[in-house]
């Protein structure tokens, strides 16, 4: 792999994060006043301009911004202008929860979206594989929220057997917060989950029918196939194995959609992760909450896109030479 090419990515990865940094640091001007927020419509002018002399609200755009990118490059995000915590540390707290969310939703979408590609690709011809495929258009269609719902209505209110809000119960591991090795937050992250992944579920199903398709005409099938190898073996080792790459990368590129879109499934089922922090933050303008979520999702997003296309030049050598 070449210098300039790794440099190439590096820097794409560097001006998304800088680009969204500045517009996610302007929407804190036009959100609200987070002095209201802090203290209410009753307070004193005198109390009012302390406060924003404190923040800092008075200084020009380029002195806010600059002080910003100074003390976050040292790891400091500022203190959350309501809790009065440090913004980084509020984030680690209610991480953990978005990505066990987002990362059982992609493990979901794979385990159900690939047999399902792979079914409809193989006998596209049968009335079912075409009713498969409009199924996955249903739930592509489906906002989150509406199948969020309508889950909670079934195995909640109707069948009672998952809970329909919060996290359970969690162990706390020092540097990680998990609901994994208890009975009531895994039962509590089922829902959640498969609401966040029946829409990847539905892409997943027909990117892998769409590549099957694309490879089972290839020259080697038919080789394959002319030498009385078994549908069985040629279908599942030589068809499957190169549809995967494709599928493989758009799924890592998923995680940043999962944890980015998580916001409108936790709010349903009341997670305590950082799709609830944000929204809270957006009602209380709480612009250092606001900012570091946003430029941790693009660095999230330039750190997966940045994998992603080592990998496939890695893998494949004419990847680097065309975007080269």
């Amino acid at each position: 792999m070449s210098l300039a090419f790794l440099t190439r990515r590096l820097f794409h990865a560097f001006l998304v994060v800088f680009v969204v940094s500045l517009i996610a640091f302007q929407l804190g001007n036009v959100i609200g006043d987070p002095v209201s927020a802090i203290l209410g419509l009753e307070a004193t002018d005198e109390a009012r301009a302390e406060l924003r002399e404190e923040l800092g609200l008075d200084d020009s755009y380029v002195q806010r911004y600059v002080r910003y990118i100074d003390r976050a490059l040292d790891g400091d995000f500022g203190l959350s202008y309501k809790q009065q915590r440090p913004a980084g540390e509020i984030i680690a707290e209610r991480f953990p929860a978005t990505a066990e969310l987002a990362i059982l939703a992609l493990i979901l979408s794979l385990m159900l979206g690939i047999p399902l590609g792979v079914v409809a690709a193989i006998w596209r011809e049968k009335w079912w594989a075409s009713l498969l495929m409009t199924g996955s258009i249903i739930g592509v269609s489906l906002p989150t929220f509406v199948i969020g719902i309508l889950l909670i209505f079934l195995f909640s209110v109707h069948l009672g057997w998952l809970p329909s809000f919060g996290r359970g119960e969690t162990v706390d591991l020092g540097f990680w917060t998990t609901g994994l090795l208890t009975k009531s937050g895994l039962l509590a992250l089922i829902m959640p989950a498969l609401s966040l992944a029946i829409s990847q579920v539905a892409l997943v199903a027909r990117l892998v029918r769409a590549e099957m398709l694309e490879v089972l005409r290839m020259d080697y099938i038919r080789f394959a196939r002319a030498r009385g190898i078994k549908d069985r073996v040629v279908h599942f080792r030589h068809a499957l194995r190169n549809t995967l790459l494709p599928v493989i990368t758009v799924s890592g590129i998923q995680i940043g959609y999962l944890v980015a879109f998580a916001v409108v499934v936790e709010q349903v089922f009341q997670w305590p992760g950082l799709g609830t922090m944000f929204l809270s933050a957006l009602t209380e303008s709480d612009i250092p909450i606001i900012t570091t979520f946003l430029v941790l999702i693009a660095l999230l997003f330039a750190v997966i896109n940045l994998i992603v296309d080592l990998l496939y030049a890695v893998s494949d050598p004419r990847v680097r030479l065309a975007k080269g």
